[in-house]
């Protein structure tokens, strides 16, 4: 059993010898009555997902450590046959290389400190650097002093229809990125193009326009390109919301890579795709006024994207002893636990209508960023994790175990 180590503290779940190291989510409520959140991990899904997205991607697959960064998670992950990884900061750099002494670290973070690079080169072996400015490209060269250097210009796209748009931050509009391809081709070992189509990007087509303006960007450029990223945004389902399947992403990304000069080698960057239905989080209600429920976690804990960004989540009611709940539902707000009235959760939950105090909610499709964005805000940072047998919640088709590649 492994901790989860974001902001806040959330400790390993210490499970009475009567039940399985894996046992379903209802054993371990039923056997610890959770007054803490409970992190209950699908390791199984995560590889499984994870082996599905490599054996459709025709490249390298890089697994977006920041989606989460929990060491199961990354054990699970790898299992499923994925051994580069996409790190944004000097710690999730010496995290993956403490685990992984042989993986392939790739430092995807357009603006890093010259102490991360320094760490992340003379200490950790990381050769593969992004950058969108001719300042960042002068920082690394001065920092690693050149050698087997990989190089990935990152390209800025127009603002997209994903869920969240990232086109705003980083990226070197297409004249800029020619210019630093030029610029970086006599340093580079590697050179590549990236860009990032946003994330729970729903259509397929994003990548191949993607692409298209990659191919010709590299042709203004006049040099030779190794590689082309396309970054992650990969979708998977939440209620309301069911992508298409994986295959038209990669049908997708295919017609792109035709466009494309021969030879160049694709990478992507998948985060949510590979481990969001890999956990999912069980709160307690703790106060019932009208159609508002106070739980014992929000925004500031797993919830964060439940919050302003409205996502939905699939989610049930669970109540001690087995006993029986209403067949008539109910659409509730949730409310988190600290003192801050922008810990909100409108939802809407759908759940039975006499949800009560002491009840606990299992909320599913918290694999991503659930984990990642925990803090320690107002001292609610406890909670525990524990690894169950159970399915996701909600399949998405060509990631989970049982869902189509293709749809019927």
């Amino acid at each position: 059993m492994t901790q989860i180590r974001p902001r806040g503290a959330v400790a390993p779940l210490r499970r009475p010898a009567s039940l399985p190291r894996r046992p379903t989510v209802d054993a371990v409520i039923a056997a610890l009555q959770p007054e803490e959140p409970l992190h209950c991990l699908r390791p199984q899904a995560v590889t499984e997902a994870a082996r599905a997205f490599a054996a459709a991607f025709p490249g390298d697959v890089l697994y977006a450590v920041k989606c989460n960064a929990e060491p199961a998670m990354l054990r699970a992950v790898a299992a499923g046959g994925i051994a580069h990884f996409d790190c944004a900061s000097d710690a999730e750099v010496r995290l993956v290389r403490t685990m992984f002494p042989d993986a392939a670290i790739h430092f995807m973070h357009p603006v890093k400190s010259r102490a991360a690079i320094r760490a992340a080169w003379g200490q950790c072996g990381v050769r593969d650097f992004v950058l969108d400015t001719d300042a960042e490209l002068s920082k690394i060269l001065e920092v690693t002093g050149g050698g087997d250097l990989g190089l990935v210009v990152r390209l800025a796209l127009p603002k997209g229809s994903a869920a969240y748009d990232l086109s705003g931050k980083f990226g070197a509009t297409p004249a800029e990125a020619a210019a630093l391809l030029r610029a970086a081709r006599p340093h580079a070992a590697r050179l590549g193009l990236s860009f990032h189509v946003g994330s729970q990007c729903l259509d397929p087509s994003a990548w191949t326009r993607a692409m298209a303006l990659a191919a010709e960007v590299i042709a203004a450029s006049g040099v030779a390109v190794e590689i082309v990223d396309v970054g992650g945004g990969f979708p998977v389902a939440y209620p309301g919301s069911t992508p298409p399947p994986l295959a038209d992403f990669m049908e997708a990304i295919r017609a792109g890579a035709a466009l494309l000069p021969e030879g160049v080698r694709l990478w992507a960057e998948p985060g949510r795709a590979l481990v969001a239905g890999g956990a999912s989080v069980v709160l307690q209600v703790q106060q019932r006024r009208g159609d508002a429920l106070y739980v014992n976690d929000g925004v500031y804990g797993a919830l964060s994207d439940a919050g302003a960004p409205g996502f939905r989540f699939p989610h049930r009611l669970v109540r001690a002893g087995g006993e029986p709940v209403a067949t008539v539902t109910r659409d509730f707000t949730l409310f988190g636990p600290t003192c801050d009235s922008a810990d909100v959760m409108k939802g809407p939950w759908t759940l039975p209508a006499d949800v009560r105090e002491g009840d606990w909610i299992e909320v599913g499709q918290l694999g991503a960023y659930g984990t990642a964005l925990r803090t320690a805000f107002n001292g609610f940072d406890r909670a525990h994790v524990t690894e169950v047998s159970d399915a996701p919640m909600l399949a998405t088709p060509g990631y989970a175990p049982g869902a189509p590649l293709r749809a019927a």
